[in-house]
């Protein structure tokens, strides 16, 4: 083991730098690739060798992959708006897919665990698995590329001949954060007190670690070509997560998101996307995410990765507590903004 080199790319994001420090925490030897090299903060006092790569610059690539056994493809453009979708989002991703993979093979890795998403997964039947194939819905750049990626990833390690296996988060929140991802953001919004309205939409709270050690026994007990989701099994309401927050803090006095009927959010969506034209700046919401998300329980079916890695994640309402409690304190803390 002591020559196996272990890289994670994307290692300065919510679950590469978790993945990073999992790993060092095992004892492996392990690589941090990072677009911005300046970018050293969440590699303070961690003893691995950081390098500059970016999935869409193939020299750089071929620099970082030299001497590498395993390969967590952690990296990607996980962003729901652009303002330019296909470029920003799905070419990206897409096109990272395939260099990361041309490069492995080229420089003879051996083990990849990708990172694809619930996002790929068809949501037409609940609970979701793996076995139902893939999301039909083809109205967000984001989940057409997370589809394509995922399904690329499969062909590529087919052809290649590297053993790949493919694991699928859901909303990942927790610690070691260096900057706030989607999720954390949303669970940040809630105890600030602002989210003033139920938009229908529920989410999947999952902690960090746990994705982190799953994307590790992915690697050591994953099946080939196999796609397994990392997930709770059960949805939660944002009003239930609101709840959460008020029983964790009653200080806070946070009030219960209103609900408000489809047609009226279907307004203020078309309000909030006319300005993010004006501002440049991504709406808060979206028509195209109501018609995807309104109403949908996303309920998982995690049998498969109880089974063939043991994943074991922490419940949601577990998760989203140590969320809340890290982001309230810590992370208010180092960021100096205030809670009150």
């Amino acid at each position: 083991m002591s020559n196996e080199i272990s890289l994670v790319t994307g290692a300065n994001g919510h679950l590469g730098n978790n993945l990073v420090r999992l790993l060092l925490s095992k004892n492996h030897k392990v690589r941090a690739t990072v677009r911005n090299i300046d970018n050293q903060e969440p590699f303070a006092g961690l003893d691995c060798d950081v390098m500059q790569a970016d999935i869409t610059d193939i020299p750089s690539l071929q620099k970082a992959f030299k001497g590498v056994t395993n390969l967590y493809a952690v990296g990607a453009n996980f962003s729901l708006w652009a303002k330019n979708p296909k470029v920003e989002i799905y070419d990206n991703n897409v096109q990272g897919t395939q260099n990361v993979f041309d490069i492995a093979k080229e420089c003879g890795i051996k083990n990849i665990v990708y990172v694809s998403s619930v996002a790929s997964l068809d949501f037409t039947k609940l609970p979701a698995n793996t076995e139902n194939g893939y999301n039909k819905d083809r109205r967000n750049w984001y989940y057409n590329s997370k589809n394509d990626s995922d399904k690329l990833a499969i062909e590529l390690g087919k052809k290649y001949g590297i053993r790949t296996v493919l694991i699928l988060p859901s909303a990942m929140i927790g610690k070691e954060a260096h900057k706030l991802s989607y999720s954390n953001n949303l669970v940040y919004q809630v105890i600030r007190g602002e989210i003033p309205v139920d938009t229908n939409v529920t989410l999947n709270w999952i902690d960090v670690k746990d994705v982190a050690l799953g994307a590790y026994q992915a690697m050591h007990k994953g099946k080939d070509g196999n796609r397994y989701i990392l997930s709770n099994e059960k949805h939660t309401s944002l009003q239930d997560t609101v709840k959460i927050a008020s029983e964790t803090y009653p200080e806070l006095n946070l009030k219960t998101p209103k609900k408000l009927p489809k047609s009226l959010l279907y307004v203020v969506a078309v309000l909030m996307e006319l300005g993010s034209k004006i501002t440049g700046k991504e709406p808060l919401l979206q028509r195209h995410y109501l018609d995807m998300f309104y109403g949908l329980k996303q309920d998982y079916d995690i049998g498969k990765s109880q089974k063939e890695l043991g994943f074991n994640p922490k419940p949601s309402k577990e998760a989203l507590i140590e969320a809340f409690d890290y982001l309230k304190n810590d992370w208010a803390t180092k960021n100096t903004k205030t809670m009150y």
